[in-house]
């Protein structure tokens, strides 16, 4: 149509057209090429619509300096494209823009797994669209689960999942524009077996001279295709079209039949031209307007158009203001949607609504929820003996919002007797569909499953048993300011009184920095301060409070009923125990009288179900258990399962004590200040007496010159013996030297006579002189 059209109007030039259909081989379509240049003269090549096609064909258009224009180019375009190829204009746009959109359908309708289904060859054409739509995935919270290769025949591919009923069943499939492209020239069956798939389209607008061009297209297909019905031209058609205007434009341009391959390539590629796809401009080698994007649904044996989709807008029902004139912009008033407005007929029927993107669970195949066997707790989940179903506050929870989803959800559960980071494992691998039961959320269990919104707060809360207000042995209670001041003033004394104790005899305390000294008086006091401490039988538990709180192994004890806390509390097994919040709340609900608990300084994500990764049932439960917690739900079954012990339903209870007195610890303060003060003095006395003697040893020498030595105002003496000058340590000074550094880390006392400082330590009258500080 275009050279015949041309032909009519133009009176200096004629174009003569010749075609050729070498089939699917890219090496058939380059051999086509250059028997096209070898025996037709040829001064153009244009066509090929596959990227593999189009770069064989640039080689041949550089050997000969023929312009080729495809209508391909690859999804990522390699580097010094322009320099490898420079007679070849690629008429299209890179793949970048079509996979966003791709990823922008997934993530509107919270599609998480994406089966890619493409066109494989040895050339790999279409690793590059995989490596952008991963890329855009990811950015959507979705992956590709798989991609496989399938052979060029669509016909095949979609009767094949229709039989294998992959076509239906909450699935939904979304067609690139290298098949949406070519609908328009499809038969009829080939597009009803299609029917409820999504497609992207490159949109163009309907001109005039688009619909002139169309009722001739019209007029020529029905002659030739009586059959066919569907008469309307693809963007492939158009782009051809579009592709021979410039073509002529440029010979037009130089009015001679002169015009170089050279020339023409460059007046094509600096050319400002509009047809019927609109305004075409080239910018290193290829269009430079990003495309306009737009969706179509499968109906029948044809297809509907519904939105539009734009790098800068997203989805919108329109591309113009509401004015009609003007484009859509950023800052325009369009109607924006964050997903598709319009109704959609999906495959397979849904009953108006949206499909998963996800295999649900039939009475044929339910899913599988694995749920704990032993739990610390039983009100939170338990299998009663004989039954095969569990009970308990997270299965009633569980059946609540199976209640308020859309759809059904056949299911069956399965008891797990481990560790809960096993059964998470279990889900995982797939074992399980999904786990149910008072499991806490984590950010190391989040990398293997998909969580729900939690059902319930969670936290590391102490228990210890409970004492009386006034008595003066409440230990663990929040602290009063005075009370943390005073606390503190014993620590460090009684800090210090260790140090001084350890200095003589323990190598930690003596010969290292002073930091040292003190990092490891403090490490001392805390071990011996500190008691056995229990906690529950989940192993995260365990592993936090000796990764994060610094416990040791040998002082956790691992209890594995809640009735088996008050015994090993009552033998003194352990000192406290740490639960987690709901753990407390049961359990102080039961013991109000005998125990309390401290606040929680320590979160964690909560309970919650934990299905596999990229569940949409899991969002569908987050959201159920939401509504839930709003209307009151939650806190109903909640006072239903934990309601209190008799003896602690009042409120008036000791545990809301919340600050305590500097009285209350009067004993502890007093018997920890009295043991630190004996200690010191058992070691002090004999020190004190040890310096007295070598004091007196000291005073009884008399100097070489016959005067005894004798200090003045804290100085030590100064004797002279044969002119040098010999320190001796007087009376003082005694308690200073004796705790000199040198000497104090000898394992006994050593004497040192006046004459054993004539003999052995002579110095020169340099040295500074020994005053008490």
């Amino acid at each position: 149509m275009a050279v015949q059209n041309f032909n009519l109007t133009s009176t200096n030039h004629e174009l003569s057209l010749h075609l050729r259909h070498p089939g699917e081989d890219p090496l058939q379509v380059a051999y086509a090429a250059e028997e096209l240049i070898k025996e037709k003269k040829v001064k153009v090549i244009i066509g090929m619509d596959k990227w593999e096609e189009a770069a064989l064909v640039a080689n041949i258009g550089n050997q000969y300096q023929i312009p080729i224009l495809s209508f391909a180019t690859p999804a990522i375009t390699p580097p010094l494209t322009t320099l490898r190829w420079p007679f070849l204009m690629r008429m299209a746009s890179d793949g970048s823009e079509q996979m966003r959109c791709i990823a922008a359908l997934v993530g509107c309708y919270n599609w998480r797994k994406v089966v890619v289904v493409y066109e494989d060859n040895v050339y790999g054409g279409e690793s590059g669209n995989l490596a952008l739509l991963s890329e855009d995935l990811q950015e959507v919270g979705a992956e590709i689960a798989y991609h496989l290769s399938s052979l060029p025949m669509l016909t095949y591919l979609f009767r094949e999942a229709k039989n294998m009923g992959l076509v239906g069943r909450d699935t939904a499939w979304i067609l690139s524009n290298s098949i949406t492209s070519f609908l328009d020239s499809m038969n009829n069956s080939v597009i009803s077996s299609m029917e409820g798939a999504l497609g992207i389209q490159t949109y163009y607008s309907s001109s005039s001279s688009y619909q002139s061009f169309e009722a001739q297209f019209r007029k020529i297909f029905r002659a030739e295709y009586q059959d066919e019905d569907n008469f309307l031209p693809g963007i492939q058609a158009l782009r051809a079209y579009d592709s021979i205007g410039m073509v002529t434009q440029a010979i037009e341009k130089f009015g001679s039949d002169s015009i170089s391959p050279k020339m023409l390539l460059n007046s094509v590629l600096g050319s400002d031209f509009t047809g019927l796809t609109g305004e075409i401009h080239f910018k290193d080698g290829m269009l430079s307007d990003a495309p306009t994007l737009r969706i179509v649904n499968v109906v029948g044996k044809k297809y509907k158009e519904l939105d539009f989709w734009s790098p800068n807008l997203g989805f919108s029902k329109t591309l113009y203001a509401e004015d009609g004139k003007e484009r859509c912009s950023n800052s325009s008033v369009c109607n924006i949607t964050e997903c598709l407005s319009g109704p959609v007929i999906w495959p397979g029927d849904l009953n108006d609504r949206d499909p998963k993107g996800w295999a649900l669970p039939t009475n044929a195949r339910p899913l599988r929820i694995v749920v704990p066997k032993r739990t610390s707790f039983d009100k939170f989940v338990t299998f009663q003996t004989g039954e095969a179903l569990p009970e308990g506050f997270c299965i009633d929870i569980f059946h609540e919002v199976v209640e308020r989803l859309n759809y059904s959800l056949p299911h069956e559960f399965f008891e797990h007797d481990g560790l809960y980071d096993e059964m998470i494992e279990s889900v995982y691998n797939k074992t399980y569909d999904a786990a149910i039961g008072d499991i806490t959320i984590l950010s190391e269990r989040t990398k293997y499953v998909e969580f729900t919104q939690p059902y319930a707060e969670s936290g590391l809360s102490m228990i210890v048993p409970f004492a009386n207000k006034d008595s003066a042995w409440i230990f663990m209670k929040p602290f009063s300011l005075q009370t943390w001041i005073v606390s503190g003033a014993i620590f460090i004394y009684t800090l210090l009184i260790v140090w001084f104790l350890e200095h003589q005899s323990n190598p930690y305390f003596r010969g290292r920095p002073l930091k040292v000294q003190i990092e490891n008086a403090l490490w001392l006091l805390s071990c011996s301060l500190f008691f056995i401490h229990g906690c529950d039988n989940d192993s995260f538990v365990q592993n936090y409070l000796e990764r994060v709180l610094g416990f040791e192994k040998e002082h956790i004890k691992i209890i594995g009923h809640e009735n088996d806390y008050p015994t090993v509390f009552d033998n003194k097994t352990i000192a406290a125990a740490f639960l987690e919040l709901p753990y407390e709340k049961v359990f102080l609900d039961k013991y109000c009288k005998r125990y309390t608990g401290t606040k929680s300084a320590h979160r964690f994500g909560g309970f919650g179900f934990a299905f596999q990764k990229g569940s949409p049932i899991a969002s569908d439960f987050s959201r159920a258990i939401l509504r839930l917690s709003e209307k009151g739900t939650l806190k109903t079954l909640e006072e239903r399962w934990f309601a209190p012990s008799p003896e602690c339903s009042t409120t008036a209870t000791n545990n809301n004590v919340e600050r305590l007195s500097l009285g209350c610890f009067k004993a502890i303060y007093i018997v920890s200040a009295t043991i630190s003060t004996i200690c010191f003095l058992l070691v002090l006395i004999p020190l004190v007496r040890n310096s007295r003697n070598h004091q007196e040893a000291n005073e009884g020498n008399v100097s070489p010159s016959g005067k005894s030595g004798s200090s003045k105002g804290g100085e030590v003496s100064k004797p002279f013996y044969n002119g040098d000058k010999t320190r001796i340590p007087r009376r003082a000074s005694t308690f200073a030297h004796a705790l000199d550094t040198d000497r104090w880390g000898s394992s006994r006392w050593e004497r040192v006579s006046n004459s054993d400082n004539l003999e052995n330590h002579h110095e020169d009258s340099s040295q500074a002189e020994i005053e008490m500080a």
